[in-house]
């Protein structure tokens, strides 16, 4: 589905990212690495919100290397950036429906299956985002994106400041969303044992580099140890 070759990037003159290359089929792949390592930096540059200095990323077999980000939201992606990531002078619903302004089918049926997923959101439909706790305001962020019926959702630390409930909570309906409806999930994560727990691929950053790239199950804890410097 997504196809990144050679990836350089950075913000202006500060190159961060240096030589990435990887493919993401339907599955949920996982970006991990220490505080620094290039992770969010990385979901930025996929999601068009950061040039490609050089390189090249393909999406659906289609280069979209110099394709505007609102562009690529008309073509099935979608990017939960890990702040500010919902309207919080909006209520719930409203949030939820400015992501039914793209896709094609019913938003009446797309909110019946945001609400299957997160259920607390039926619940708060009238009540500013900005209200919300930490935890419920993640799951408006994901079910907003979740209403552009996308092929594939970048995620950047969507636990990030969540007390321990609301993470299983959160990587639980991550995983349902994969496995009920399709969607490809690129995710980036310093919780990197809970990420294990959901992850089919693993790629590992640090300092801007590749340290490894393999299947979740194979991963070797002193491999990720090494790659995070303990």
């Amino acid at each position: 589905m997504l196809e990144v070759k050679n990836l350089h990037s950075g913000y202006g003159d500060v190159e961060v990212l240096h030589d990435i290359s990887f493919i993401v089929e339907n599955e949920i792949f996982a970006v991990l690495g220490a505080n620094g390592s290039g992770k969010t930096t990385l979901l930025k540059t996929l999601s068009k919100l950061l040039p490609v200095s050089s390189g090249s990323i393909a999406w659906m077999g289609d280069d979209v290397t110099q394709t505007a980000a609102f562009d690529l939201t008309g073509r099935g992606v979608a990017y939960v950036p890990q702040e500010h990531n919902v309207f919080p002078d909006l209520s719930v619903a409203e949030n939820l429906s400015l992501g039914a302004l793209v896709g094609e089918r019913s938003k009446k049926e797309r909110l019946e299956e945001v609400f299957e997923l997160f259920p607390r959101l039926a619940e708060r439909t009238g009540q500013l985002a900005g209200s919300l706790s930490g935890g419920e305001g993640q799951m408006l962020a994901v079910g907003r994106a979740l209403m552009q019926d996308p092929k594939i959702i970048f995620l950047d630390e969507p636990s990030a400041g969540l007390s321990p409930m609301f993470v299983d909570i959160l990587f639980e309906r991550i995983a349902n969303t994969r496995t009920n409806r399709g969607v490809a999930i690129v995710l980036a994560e310093q919780n990197a044992l809970k990420t294990l727990e959901i992850a089919d691929r693993v790629l590992v950053l640090s300092l801007g580099e590749m340290h490894l790239l393999k299947d979740a199950k194979n991963l070797d804890r002193n491999e990720l140890m090494e790659a995070y410097h303990i």
